[in-house]
Parts: C-alpha cells; sequence; structure tokens
C-alpha cells in the first residue's frame, strides 16, 4: 500500500517536471538513392511511442518531452534496423537514412536489460523473437513458439504445456516478465505452463543467462520478457485479427485486439480464446490430452510530456487434460471400468478427468517519469493464481492452490555524465498461499522478499562496460495443518540473504563484427516444494518430499560470443560455464517407492549437490541473393554433479536446426517464402540414474506464406507442416517418454504429436 502511495504521489509531483512539450520531426530516406521511404515505423521504446512517416518519407512526434537523451528505433522493410540515440534538446529536423539488407541483421533496441540498448552494445546474450515469427511458427503456445532460439528448450506436457528451460536450468530458475512484472504462479510445478496469453505478444525477448542483478532470486537460468504492443500512434486507432487450425489435435485459435490513441488518452483491449482434444502420436491418439484457453486483457494510460503511465489488466484461464487412462493389451485405452474409448471419445472437446483448472488475474501499473536529474521507472502489481486438481469431481477440487502475490519494483536512471549512465533499483513483493481443498501437498505459506542494486554502464565510440552488484533476502513461513484428521508439514521460517554482483564488456571491431562478455554471480532461494512438499504432485505420477533444511543456491558464471552481421550474413558463436553451489534436484533414492490407494509410486526428495552447467550456442544464416535464405543454429548443454561426477537430471538433448527458405517476389504479393526445415535432435545418453536415455531423431518440417492486400490492408496466410513424415520420437524433456521405477519394471511411454498441418492467417488493420 505505501508504494502505491508513493506511486500516486511521484505521478502528481512529476506534471511539473517538464512544463514545456516539444515535437520531434524528420524523414526517412534510402542511404544509396537518397529516396523518401514512407511507411517507416519509428519508434522511441523507452517513452513507448511510434509514429509511421508519411507519404513523402516525413514523421513528427508531438507533445514529448523537452530534454532527455532516448533511443530511437526506425525499421522498414528491406532495410537494417537504424538505431540511434537523440538528445530531445538538441533535436531538429532529423535524417534517418537506412541501408538496405537483405536480412533481418541483430540490430534491435532491448528492453530487458538494465538500460535500453542496441543489442550491439548490450554485453548479455538475448535473442529477440519478432510477431512475424510468432505469427508464421505453428505452436500450442507461447513457450513452444520460442523454443527455436539456440540455448531454449522445454519441459512439454503433451502438445499444449510447455515449461521454458534456458541452458538446461528451468522451474523456478528462469523469471517471466510480463507487463515489465515477474509473472508469479506455481512455477515449482511440472504439469503446466504459464499462464500468458501468447496472441498479445509483440514481441519476446530471450535473456540467456544469470539476471539476478536485475530480478532476484529465480533469474538463475535466464528471464523471459513478453512485450505487448506499444500504444497506437497519436491520433490513430488500431487492431488485429488472428485465427489458426492445427489438423494434428484439431486446435483452433483465435484472437482480437483493438487499440487506439486520443491526445495522449491510450487504450487497449484483447480477447483470444484456444481449443483442442487429444493429440495424435504414431501409433494412436493419447486420451485426454486437449486443453482450452480463454483470456482478456485490456490497457488504459496517458502518454504525455513527463513520460507515460498505464493500467493494465488481464485474466487468463486454462483447463488441462492429464491422461491418466490405462491401456490393454492392444493398447487401447480404457476407463475406470475397462470400457474402450472410443474415436469420437478421443477427438472429443470436452475434457475427461482428471484435469487441471488453471486461473490467473493481474493488475499492473507501469509508469515512466521523467524529471531533470533522470527518469523513475515504476512496477506495481498484484496476481491472484489459482490451481484447481479435478479428479472425481469436474466442480469439486481435490487440491486448490490460491497464491496472492504483491509486487512493486521501482529503478531510477540517472542523466548521462561523461558517458557513465547509472541506476539504482529496490524492489519487493509479498506472497500468501492458502489451500483450499482436502489434499495437501505443500503448506500454507507467506513469503516475502526485498532487492537493492546499484549498477552502472560506461560508453566510449566503440565499447561499453558495465558493472553491478545487489543484495536480496528472502524470508518464508511455512505452516503445520492437518490431512485426514493427521498432522502433516512442520512449522518452518527460513531467512536467506545473499550479495551478487556483475561486470560485462562489448567490444565493436568495426561495423560488422562484435565481441560480448560477461562474468559475476546469482542466488536462488528454494521454493515451496522443495522445501515442504509432502504429497502425490498430481499429473507427475511420483510422490515429492521437500527438506526444510537447503540452503539456497549459488551461482558464479561466465559467457562469452562473438557476432558478425553484414547484408548477406549474420552469424554467431558462444560459450558458457555456470558453477552452481548447493544446486537443488529431486531424486528417486535407491529405488523409493509409496504406495498409495493401491498404486505405486516412486518417492521423490529434494537433496543437494554441487553442479557444472556448461556449453555453446551457434547460428548462421546466410542470404546469398533475394530468393535464398539459409538459417542454421545448433545448442548444446552439459551437466555434471560435481560431487559425484555423474550426469545432472533433465538435461535437454544437443539440437541442431537447419532452414532453406525461398523468397521470390510475386506481384501484388508480399513477403512470401517457401520453407523447408531439419531439426535434428541428438541421442541423449547422459541421464541420471532414474532417467532414460532419448534416442535421437530428425524431423522434416515445410512451411509456406504471403501476405495478400485486401484494399489497404495486408492479410497475411500462413501454411505449415511439421514433422511432415509422422516420425515417432520422444523428445529427452517430455514427461510423457518412458520412465522407469526399476530396472524390471519400466513404466509406458507416449510419443510426442505426429504429423500437423496448421492454416494460420492474421490481419492487422488500421
Amino acid at each position: 500500500m505505501k508504494s502505491i502511495f508513493l506511486f500516486i504521489i511521484l505521478l502528481l509531483a512529476s506534471f511539473h517536471v517538464y512544463a514545456e512539450a516539444t515535437s520531434l520531426d524528420g524523414i526517412v530516406i534510402d542511404a544509396h538513392s537518397k529516396e523518401t521511404l514512407p511507411g517507416a515505423l519509428i519508434t522511441i521504446p523507452d517513452l513507448k511511442i511510434s509514429v509511421i512517416s508519411d507519404g513523402s518519407g516525413q514523421f513528427t512526434f508531438r507533445n514529448i518531452p523537452q530534454k532527455g537523451r532516448f533511443l530511437v528505433e526506425v525499421r522498414y522493410i528491406g532495410y537494417k534496423t537504424l538505431i540511434q540515440t537523440v538528445d530531445l534538446s538538441a533535436a531538429s529536423g532529423l535524417e534517418f537514412a537506412l541501408l538496405p539488407s537483405m536480412i533481418e541483421a541483430k540490430e534491435v533496441v532491448i528492453t530487458g536489460t538494465a538500460f535500453s540498448t542496441d543489442n550491439r552494445k548490450n554485453s548479455t546474450a538475448v535473442s529477440s523473437v519478432t510477431k512475424d515469427q510468432l505469427v508464421n511458427r505453428p505452436s500450442g503456445n507461447l513457450v513452444d513458439a520460442i523454443a527455436k532460439v539456440p540455448g531454449v528448450s522445454q519441459v512439454t506436457t503433451g502438445g499444449g504445456i510447455s515449461k521454458p528451460v534456458i541452458r538446461g536450468l528451468s522451474y523456478n530458475r528462469v523469471v517471466t516478465l510480463v507487463d515489465g512484472a515477474k509473472q508469479e504462479g506455481q512455477q515449482w510445478g511440472d504439469e503446466h505452463g504459464i499462464e500468458v496469453d501468447q496472441y498479445s505478444a509483440e514481441r519476446v525477448e530471450v535473456l540467456r543467462g544469470a539476471a539476478s542483478l536485475l530480478y532476484g532470486s529465480d533469474a538463475l537460468g535466464g528471464v523471459i520478457n513478453i512485450l505487448e504492443p506499444l500504444p497506437s500512434p497519436e491520433g490513430k486507432v488500431q487492431g488485429e485479427l488472428l485465427t489458426s487450425y492445427q489438423s494434428n489435435n484439431g486446435l483452433t485459435g483465435s484472437s482480437a485486439m483493438i487499440k487506439g490513441n486520443y491526445n495522449g488518452l491510450v487504450w487497449r483491449a484483447r480477447g483470444s480464446y484456444k481449443n483442442a482434444f487429444s493429440y495424435n502420436a504414431p501409433g494412436g491418439r493419447i486420451a485426454n490430452t486437449g486443453y482450452n484457453e480463454s483470456s482478456l486483457s485490456g490497457q488504459v494510460g496517458l502518454n504525455k510530456k513527463w513520460g507515460y503511465a498505464h493500467l493494465n489488466l488481464s485474466s487468463f484461464r486454462n483447463n488441462i487434460g492429464l491422461p491418466d487412462f490405462s491401456r490393454n493389451a492392444s493398447g487401447q485405452f480404457e476407463d475406470e471400468n475397462g470400457i474402450i474409448l472410443s474415436k469420437d471419445d478421443l477427438k472429443s472437446r470436452d475434457l475427461f478427468l482428471p484435469f487441471q483448472d488453471i486461473r490467473h488475474y493481474k493488475l499492473a501499473i507501469n509508469s515512466h517519469i521523467l524529471f531533470s536529474t533522470g527518469r523513475l521507472r515504476t512496477t506495481l502489481a498484484f496476481q491472484d493464481n489459482q490451481r484447481r486438481e479435478l479428479e472425481d469431481n469436474p466442480t469439486k477440487p481435490v487440491l486448490f492452490f490460491d497464491l496472492k502475490t504483491y509486487s512493486s519494483d521501482f529503478k531510477y536512471f540517472f542523466n548521462e555524465n561523461n558517458g557513465w549512465e547509472p541506476v539504482i533499483g529496490l524492489s519487493g513483493s509479498l506472497q500468501k498461499n492458502k489451500n483450499k481443498a482436502a489434499e495437501l501437498l505443500i503448506p500454507d505459506y507467506d513469503a516475502g522478499e526485498i532487492g537493492l542494486f546499484a549498477y552502472a554502464k560506461k560508453s566510449w565510440e566503440s565499447t561499453t562496460f558495465n558493472l553491478g552488484a545487489r543484495f536480496d533476502y528472502r524470508n518464508i513461513n511455512g505452516i503445520q495443518m492437518r490431512e485426514d484428521g493427521s498432522p502433516k508439514f512442520n512449522n518452518f521460517s527460513n531467512g536467506f540473504s545473499n550479495f551478487s554482483g556483475a561486470l560485462g564488456f562489448t567490444k565493436e571491431f568495426n561495423e560488422y563484427f562484435n565481441f560480448k562478455a560477461n562474468l559475476g554471480s546469482a542466488f536462488r532461494s528454494p521454493n515451496i516444494a522443495e522445501l515442504s512438499s509432502d504429497g502425490v504432485h498430481e499429473g507427475t505420477f511420483r510422490y515429492e518430499i521437500g527438506n526444510n533444511n537447503l540452503n539456497p543456491e549459488n551461482s558464479y558464471y561466465g559467457d562469452l560470443a562473438f557476432e558478425f552481421n553484414n547484408n548477406k550474413v549474420s552469424a554467431s558463436i558462444g560459450a558458457f560455464n555456470n558453477y552452481i553451489d548447493n544446486f537443488i534436484f529431486g531424486s528417486q533414492l535407491n529405488n523409493e517407492t509409496i504406495l498409495v490407494n493401491t498404486e505405486t509410486l516412486p518417492v521423490y526428495r529434494f537433496i543437494q549437490a554441487n553442479a557444472n552447467l556448461s556449453g555453446l550456442e551457434a547460428s548462421f544464416t546466410f542470404h546469398p541473393a533475394e530468393l535464398l535464405h539459409f538459417e542454421n543454429s545448433f545448442s548444446y548443454t552439459r551437466g555434471i554433479n560435481r560431487a559425484t561426477d555423474s550426469p545432472l537430471p533433465f538435461i535437454p538433448a544437443a539440437m541442431l536446426r537447419n532452414e532453406l527458405r525461398l523468397e521470390p517476389d510475386f506481384k501484388g504479393l508480399k513477403s512470401t517464402y517457401f520453407s523447408i526445415a531439419l531439426d535434428n535432435a541428438f541421442r541423449q545418453k547422459r541421464v541420471d540414474s532414474f532417467e532414460t536415455t532419448t534416442a535421437g531423431y530428425s524431423l522434416v518440417n515445410l512451411g509456406l506464406g504471403t501476405t495478400f492486400a485486401l484494399g489497404n490492408q495486408p492479410l497475411r496466410v500462413n501454411i505449415s507442416a511439421n514433422n511432415l513424415f509422422d516420425k515417432a520420437y520422444y523428445d529427452h524433456l517430455s514427461r510423457f517418454k518412458p520412465g522407469r521405477l526399476d530396472e524390471s519394471q519400466p513404466t509406458v511411454g507416449y510419443y510426442n504429436q505426429g504429423r500437423n498441418i496448421s492454416v494460420g492467417l492474421y490481419f492487422p488493420f488500421k
């Protein structure tokens, strides 16, 4: 509450910061021919404003701050993106000269780091997934759509549930940001994904590597920063319609968005819905793997000369089937009465029991207030995450977590002085979790955390250097409860504190070649499941037991990368090494099992050991002519338990992706392409004692797309075929792949999705 009052006071005071507004005008031209470029998109990301150049290539920003230095990003199809720092107090009559480019190079403004910056000058390993890429790639959810980024993979539960894995780390080791706030659900759970509408993302930044300096505990592996659309240019109303269908599981997805800007009063509204029945794998359809998802979101706010303030609201609901049916000798699924499920049953969009009902409600206030000495960026958020497990009754859950989170984040950016850009930050959160059903897996608990950091960046003409330090404190209190009349869990109160630091360096050797490197430390406090779980983790087919005496994880990491970009080639190669002391993981010790309601389940206990994760990531894009486009990437992660010199569990297999695209120029059509891709997953034989190895596999994917003109509005059409030859395979991180209770008792696995034909339409309008 105090944070909200502080926000209001600062907001009211800020109206007097800049008494006068100014305008910024200019022109966008071709650097070689000097011809004007109408329809170019010019944005100032830190102010969340944009304009489009008119028929003569000219543009004007109105009612913007009179002072300040800001990054301006200029985009135009077929040209290299231009990023330039502009001093508003001295700028007038700007001329942005764009260079033609056959490929979309790596020039992009990154916002999820301490400063919004040109990615070439950013030391953190960041990949940006654009709206076009999100639209063109058929996927069941947002994580699935970004999992082609080198170093990124996913823990999957069927066709609709994915959790991000970055450089071998997942769950509470990866932070997801939406509306600038950490997404807070039950991140420790295997069997549900991120509670985010995939259609709402305008762009996704994937920060690979530890980011605890900015985001505290849980950013040990990296950050998924989901960026929603910028407000419309002043005086404009814009929107979009998306719809798609996938043949494998009948997935239908649709979303509609409209937004506007009237004299700095900005607004946006979106509604989305998805529905799928059980997915088809080689050998048959997998019962009760369907799902449905609905989402409503909106924004209202002000963009003025003093900065901006936006209120974001969202409501998300996801119902997910959990496969819990036995198979007969012929491989057919049977219900509890031995009745075989028919083909119509398997293709029903009504979920069978058991299933999950997950709901997430969120309110976030984002502001960026400009002062004479600097800028204050603030995020205040409230989230309510409700997770229900329904086994025997579709309306009465057997397990129900209700997690409420209040969070705040303040960053103050001082004005640049002699090339130095300092920033200080303060963040905190309060959480309270309640059990509202009879079955207990984790106790009721409350938690609080606070973090304070300082960071500075020094820039020269071709070199940048940054350093920072952070202190965090987190407290979590668990409460003893009763289940079936018997005591369960222990009363406990754990406090964790940590100092962490980071150094970063970038060097641009010339226009084409640059280098970046990082060194630092990070930490993660144990989550509630690791500390205190005691029960059957539904959907994971195991019994989990926590440990109140776990220590926080401490990471000491380093990474580096070399990058090359010109108008025909984009290439990068990087390596990382991450030592993690007190690494926490669940392990089945001595093949321990337990009998629960006539079912024998493996017992997983949370233990700790010092670990080391290392690997490399590479990408190569070659565009020798306007017609041809080759894109290739490779990623490899190796995880070692340093105490036993044995592999860590659940490390993704090495992946090599290759794609050939033909991009012909047809009259009346734009951005046409035909593609063939080959995804090669290597065999993963480095597994922990309770895991199974996974064979390598290769998948062939086809795609084509083009844009039609409907009057003055474009209509994008995409058609694709994934797993064209219906390959039977198991992804190593699929929770449906074969496991085992012991050497003599293997469990039955479910293959990943078979052939999937997808058709999508995207209609942006204004």
